[in-house]
């Protein structure tokens, strides 16, 4: 919404509040006259004094708004004084609409007859000015929410952004090393085709915006890229298992959550073992959250505590990217399973809608 609309929607609410509040007045006015009996030119009058009011109070509008500005005592004390010079405004059109048509045979007098009941017009206007400052300060508070709401969401985007890209010069470097190793065992035609299986997953990884969510199974498919240049690397030292169950492949996960873990997992379960080893990938949902594991059969860790309690970049960033998204309910858990090393994200199960 631009500068235009927001000024146009907030002219429609205060001449809406504007007219609806004098005609409430003029309503309760009439409803009074009804209970006391008084005559049909009675009415007449009710209906003078909630157009004159109405008329006198728009310039307050603009006394206010500039006054909205000022210290508190000025603004009260300007308030007071604006409300009650329209108040003997109004009290004069009203007493003389009153001693005119309703009660001619007792004329006024004296000038100050003009502005008898002014105190008690000066206790309506003040109302009016209340109602309006009281929206003023609402508005405020809205404002100050949507500001706060979007500096907390630019936030929340940055400090994933963050995150997300300290991943990437972690997997190039060991990426581009594997490629290096490659070349000097001769193996140019393997590292070529490594380096057009890097350029298509540094592609995707550019692409997708970290603020975003994938399916599951879109997740599988752009962590080939990347299990696709380590096969290259390894061979059949390399053993990939899927266990992804058919009601997870549709759920949403941050992009790219977990090639941090099998990054991990072949960096200290594969690469060091002449035999290498094998990564199981699954994904499962259980009372309403989904659960994401990367498991290894490789040595394990001594002190798995150590990993878990965020030491490494990728457990440390993972973790973090969940408790971003997720607050208490993600979660991270490592534990050894004799051999090997099972990390577990867990976080609430959300299915990804079908487009239109």
């Amino acid at each position: 919404m631009d500068l235009a609309q927001l000024k146009q929607n907030r002219n429609a609410l205060f001449w809406s509040l504007h007219v609806l509040g004098w005609s409430g007045y003029g309503v309760s006015q009439y409803v009074g006259a009804l209970l006391y009996g008084k005559p049909v030119a009675y009415v007449q009058y009710i209906a003078v004094a909630a157009t004159a009011g109405c008329i006198l109070t728009m310039p307050m509008r603009y006394i206010c708004r500039w006054l909205w500005k000022k210290p508190p005592a000025v603004t009260f004390a300007g308030s007071l004084a604006a409300a009650w010079v329209t108040a003997c405004v109004l009290r004069v059109i009203m007493n003389w609409y009153y001693h005119k048509y309703l009660e001619p045979e007792w004329p006024m007098v004296h000038w100050h007859e003009y502005l008898s009941g002014a105190m008690s017009s000066t206790y309506l206007i003040m109302c009016w000015v209340g109602l309006y400052y009281g929206v003023r300060y609402y508005e405020l508070l809205q404002s100050q929410r949507i500001a706060t709401l979007q500096a907390t969401s630019l936030a929340t985007e940055a400090q994933l952004k963050m995150l997300r890209y300290q991943l990437n010069p972690h997997f190039l470097f060991n990426t581009l090393n594997a490629i290096s190793t490659l070349i000097l065992d001769n193996r140019n035609s393997t590292a070529n085709n490594a380096v057009t299986g890097l350029s298509e997953f540094l592609r995707y990884t550019l692409d997708q915006d970290p603020m975003k969510k994938v399916t599951v199974a879109q997740e599988i498919d752009a962590l080939n890229l990347y299990l696709n240049i380590e096969t290259m690397r390894f061979g059949e030292r390399l053993r990939l298992v899927y266990a992804i169950e058919d009601g997870a492949s549709s759920m949403l996960v941050p992009s790219l959550l977990i090639q941090p873990l099998i990054e991990n997992a072949i960096k200290y379960a594969v690469s060091p073992r002449e035999q290498g080893g094998q990564i199981r990938i699954g994904a499962h949902v259980t009372g309403g959250m989904l659960q994401l594991e990367v498991a290894d059969d490789g040595p394990g860790m001594v002190d798995a505590t150590r990993l878990a309690n965020g030491r490494g970049v990728g457990i440390r960033n993972t973790r973090e990217r969940l408790q971003v998204l997720y607050g208490e309910r993600g979660t991270v858990a490592v534990t050894n399973t004799h051999p090997g090393l099972r990390v577990s994200l867990t976080f609430p199960a959300e299915r990804a809608t079908a487009p239109a």
